[in-house]
């Protein structure tokens, strides 16, 4: 077994590899300096993050040789302490950062399966996965789980078992910790799942194990109204960012020659649906791709494909209107339509800016933008239609 290596062996595994352990801690004196010692069996290199404890932490890491430490004189989150150790060590040029909680919930004697699985799949996101079913893991930790679990999915396609773990491997060099993420508290530990699954880094997860002492010994920082708040206006930007940005860049990005022509004959010309069936498809996807359903015109058009019985594939491509070159003008053709269907002047009043005006601009907005959306998905329905009669045979 690799685990009954010696700590000379796992030293050097580490060193060749280029990976430091992250420790980021918040008032956890209790467990720090086991922790600390039972990953130096493994690890040469540890950073910790005293991220304003307030408690015996200092005491403990004055007292620790061949360590690194970074200290935030008051406490700014775990988010804070992971990018700060994040970027310190890719600074340093290590390629990858273990980062383990000081909690004492994480057993350093799971380093071995990182480094098995990164030797296999380098540069790949790995995280912990927990066994959810453990009779101590608390019910909100599981349901805040599956419920980030399920964000993550929304967002990048990607199915994971365990996205709250905070024992992970970051590939470093990588990930652009020191520019795009933007959260301070942890909540950033799923941000940074998503923007390097966005970034085309493979994240997948690895089994870990974990120990949840009784009820009465816990420390835990994590508040649940108010991070449950913060991890739901995170997932709201960026189930926006995904459908208004990601979808459609990843969609052009496979818009080669050759997959245009794939697509073209599996769903066009070697189609077994009649022609009238995908102009309804067509008109379905512009449609949705112009009406103000922000953030779900995608996932809306896959319910209402599969509700009409359409091709799918189809209405998802023609939603893609809504790309972000095409947005300005998609929004200016719903305005415009709308200022015309009320008799109003085409003005935004930019010089007038009001609460009546703003009012007066979203009404002219909305009740164009459905208008703009029919007579658009029309015309390119009957475009659609004269060349599928015109350039494919008919289907019945």
């Amino acid at each position: 077994m690799k685990e009954s290596q010696s700590t000379a062996y796992w030293h050097e595994k580490l060193k060749q590899l280029g990976i430091i352990v992250i420790i980021p801690s918040y008032n956890n004196g209790k467990t720090l300096a086991d922790v600390i010692e039972s990953v130096r069996s493994y690890a040469p290199d540890i950073l910790v993050v005293n991220d304003g404890s307030t408690d015996e932490t200092a005491g403990i890491l004055s007292q620790e040789a061949n360590l690194q430490v970074i200290t935030h004189p008051a406490n700014r989150g775990k988010g804070v302490a992971l990018k700060h150790g994040l970027c310190h060590a890719k600074a340093q040029g290590f390629r990858y950062a273990i980062t383990i909680d000081s909690d004492g919930q994480h057993f350093a004697s799971d380093i071995p399966s990182f480094i098995e699985a990164i030797e296999k799949e380098p540069d790949t996101l790995l995280v912990g996965s927990r066994n959810l079913a453990s009779d101590n893991m608390p019910g909100k930790n599981t349901f805040a789980n599956k419920f980030s679990n399920f964000w993550f999915t929304l967002e990048t396609g990607i199915k994971l078992q365990d996205t709250q773990s905070g024992y992970r491997l970051y590939p470093l060099q990588q990930m652009n910790v020191d520019k795009w993420y933007y959260t301070a508290k942890y909540e950033f530990e799923l941000e940074a799942l998503v923007f390097a699954a966005w970034g085309d880094i493979a994240v997948k997860n690895i089994p870990v194990h974990v120990y949840y002492p009784p009820q009465e010994e816990r420390v835990s920082h994590f508040r649940p109204f108010r991070d449950f708040t913060r991890i739901s206006i995170l997932n709201t930007v960026l189930v926006f960012i995904t459908f208004l940005w990601i979808i459609p860049r990843n969609f052009f990005r496979k818009l080669t020659w050759k997959n245009c022509k794939r697509f073209f004959s599996e769903h066009v010309t070697h189609s077994p649906e009649s022609n009238l069936r995908i102009t309804a498809a067509i008109v379905l996807g512009v449609f949705m791709g112009i009406v103000p359903a922000w953030g779900y015109q995608m996932l809306t058009t896959l319910f209402l494909a599969h509700l009409l019985r359409l091709n799918k594939v189809i209405a998802i491509v023609a939603a893609n209107i809504s790309i972000p070159p095409m947005i300005p003008f998609l929004l200016y053709g719903s305005y415009a339509t709308g200022c015309k269907v009320l008799g109003d002047p085409v003005n935004l009043h930019l010089n007038e800016l009001s609460f009546a005006n703003v009012k007066s601009v979203i009404e002219q907005y909305l009740i164009g933008s459905i208008i703009f959306a029919v007579v658009c998905s029309l015309v390119a329905g009957v475009i659609s239609f004269a060349l599928l009669t015109t350039c494919r045979r008919k289907k019945i």
